[in-house]
């Protein structure tokens, strides 16, 4: 079983456990009541002019590549930090085994910011689409690895109607074109390979020169520093999703702000 497979499984047996306390008949009454979904696609760049680099900035506790990055134990201060730097987007991890994270942490943020959220997780089943949106998320996250053709038409279909846009992670040429195939409009590029949990960075701009002109590119994993902001800025990136390199940093707002400097110059640069 690969990490991936094995990370799945303890996702549905989660999901499985709150289902049995909160119906789907329960969470469609709760959506139907919640505000309407903010629009991530705009806020990453959308259809107006592409000239700054996007932060996606995350709340990240722990993962399985690392164990423990960092306590926080005040998720919503974080966020406004974040937002107050000029994240675009704030992801927030709701995975319990292996990133500590939680729907409660995604309540918080959203009561303290804004900006639209990117529930983080390894959305397998309709059910966590709706709980998603009941919970306030704007954005969800689509992994090519985890789902076929047709359960990727099908959740970006789903989340559209619930007015969410959706980040289809890719991480091979295949995924890619498959995240194409599928209408995908922000798509994103993961450079952590799910077999061994390396990072390789230069496999970046081969991957990207594949995706539809028109789509918003992200980058994700592996931004430690402006230089790692840089690098992928200039091979195409619209915005990078960073978790680590903020919450490990004491001062996370003026971290975005260079970030977003740092990748504004070289978006010109290419122009």
């Amino acid at each position: 079983m690969s990490v991936l497979d094995d990370i799945n499984a303890g996702v549905r047996e989660d999901m499985e456990a709150r289902q049995r306390l909160v119906s789907l008949a329960e969470l469609k009454d709760r959506v139907a009541a919640v505000a309407s979904a903010r629009d991530a696609w705009a806020a990453l760049g959308g259809d107006s002019a592409r000239d700054q680099l996007k932060v996606i900035a995350e709340i990240k506790r722990s993962s399985p590549s690392k164990g423990a990055l960092a306590t926080i134990g005040d998720p919503a201060s974080l966020a406004r930090q974040y937002a107050d730097g000029g994240a675009a987007v704030i992801s927030v991890l709701t995975e319990q085994r292996r990133f500590h994270g939680s729907l409660a942490d995604l309540d918080t943020v959203r009561a303290a910011v804004d900006v639209p959220l990117l529930r983080k997780d390894f959305m397998i089943d309709e059910y966590q689409f709706w709980e998603a949106r009941a919970h306030g998320a704007d954005l969800v996250l689509l992994i090519v690895a985890s789902l076929s053709d047709a359960q990727l038409r099908d959740y970006a279909a789903l989340s559209h109607e619930l007015g969410m846009n959706v980040l289809v992670e890719t991480h091979t040429p295949e995924e890619v074109e498959r995240a194409a195939a599928a209408g995908a409009r922000i798509i994103g590029v993961n450079v952590r390979n799910l077999k061994t949990l390396n990072v390789d960075r230069s496999v970046f701009a081969d991957l990207v020169a594949a995706i539809p002109a028109g789509a918003l590119v992200v980058g994700e994993s592996g931004v430690r520093d402006v230089d790692d902001v840089r690098h992928y800025a200039a091979h195409g990136a619209n915005a990078v999703l960073v978790g680590e390199a903020l919450v490990k940093n004491a001062t996370p707002q003026e971290r975005i702000a260079e970030f977003m400097a740092a990748g504004a110059e070289e978006i010109a640069a290419r122009s």
